[in-house]
């Protein structure tokens, strides 16, 4: 595969992966007795609810995806599945120091629901690296536009040593 269509790969992780994060924050918040509504808080700031989920699908599907690939891939650790989560935690840690303390949420979440809300936050997060990090994976190629080597190559989802040939 062209590196293009690598990144075309890892956008798609993303388009799924925000809609995915998005429906636990609906679905699974509520459960936790929260509300971490962040396209409401990002309308809020940005002049409506269609503003937020704008800025919320631009930076899911598209800010993210990139700023995965071409700024943190390399420096990652591990499968592309766990690059991803890592990016995902990143993002997370991002979200809770700086972004909700902005839109008046408290550092963690504080005066949203605390832990319970940050929790919610990070397993949004993790999913939505997991996908990220999944789609190269499935087209067993590396985000940078070269083949993974064989060894990985054989793996599947979840496996840790290669597959007898």
């Amino acid at each position: 595969m062209r590196p293009t269509s690598n990144l075309s790969i890892v956008f798609a992780g993303g388009l799924l992966g925000t809609p995915a994060m998005t429906a636990l924050m609906y679905l699974l918040a509520p459960v936790f007795g929260v509300n971490t509504d962040i396209v409401a808080m990002l309308g809020e700031v940005l002049g409506g609810w269609r503003m937020g989920m704008l800025v919320h699908i631009l930076n899911g599907a598209v800010i993210f995806p990139a700023a995965f690939v071409f700024l943190l891939y390399r420096f990652l650790p591990g499968s592309p599945i766990t690059r991803g989560i890592t990016f995902g935690v990143l993002l997370w840690l991002t979200s809770q120091v700086l972004v909700m303390p902005i839109m008046g949420a408290g550092f963690f979440s504080l005066h949203i629901g605390g832990v319970k809300a940050a929790a919610a936050s990070l397993l949004g997060h993790l999913v939505y690296g997991g996908l990220l990090g999944l789609f190269p994976t499935l087209a067993q190629e590396d985000l940078l536009g070269k083949s993974m080597p064989d060894e990985l190559a054989q793996r599947q989802p979840g496996q840790t040593k290669p597959r007898p040939q």
